[in-house]
């Protein structure tokens, strides 16, 4: 079966697209950001819930349920002190009980994938919301060090290699946490001149 790719944006035209998203605020634009700020499938983001959040962790934990934690194990997100700001500026589009954190029109219901691709559709970026870990990784690729297994783990892609998934346990948490924080810098238009600084 064929991959199929999806339309993404050049990651040196990403601090340029986040800066026209911040500059209104709902709450698809704000799903937007933390999806790219995560790098997370869409999906995921979508399903996201307060009760899933760690604040004093910094942690996000992607649980398995239909549509989301791919992989059969739960995602772990390291989050960012931007990612946190999106989430503390989502709270003010709490609805009543409901722990969604962006929650859709409907009651109960999170928003809809095409609601994020109208977002970038509508500032003129014909580009798809999953599009964005395209983004991420070939920032990754082309201007840091981080390593492939580092990015891989970001990106919970499952390991086809069944003798390193048997010898490697881990998730790379805090190995993450340094490329992400490095990425949100990037994202916030933090270049020396058009190269991130490398990861040491």
């Amino acid at each position: 079966v064929k991959p199929k790719h999806h339309a993404a944006l050049p990651h040196a035209d990403t601090p340029k697209f986040m800066a026209e998203l911040r500059q209104r605020e709902t709450i698809g634009r704000l799903a937007l950001e933390a999806l790219i700020l995560t790098a997370v499938r869409s999906g995921d983001l979508r399903g996201m819930k307060w009760s899933e959040v760690d604040l004093e962790e910094k942690l996000w934990r992607v649980p398995v349920e239909v549509g989301r934690g791919k992989g059969g194990r739960v995602h772990t997100v390291p989050l960012t002190a931007e990612a946190i700001d999106v989430l503390d500026r989502a709270r003010k589009h709490k609805r009543g009980d409901s722990d969604l954190v962006f929650p859709g029109v409907m009651k109960g219901k999170p928003l809809s994938d095409n609601t994020l691709r109208k977002v970038a559709v509508d500032m003129g970026y014909p580009i798809t919301a999953h599009g964005f870990r395209s983004t991420f990784a070939d920032w990754v690729n082309e201007q840091t060090n981080f390593p492939r297994e580092v990015r891989e783990a970001a990106l919970a892609h499952v390991n086809q290699n069944k003798a390193e998934v048997a010898y490697s346990r881990t998730d790379y948490l805090e190995k993450r946490r340094p490329m992400m924080d490095a990425w949100a810098r990037y994202c916030g238009g933090a270049i020396d001149g058009n190269v991130v600084r490398l990861a040491v």
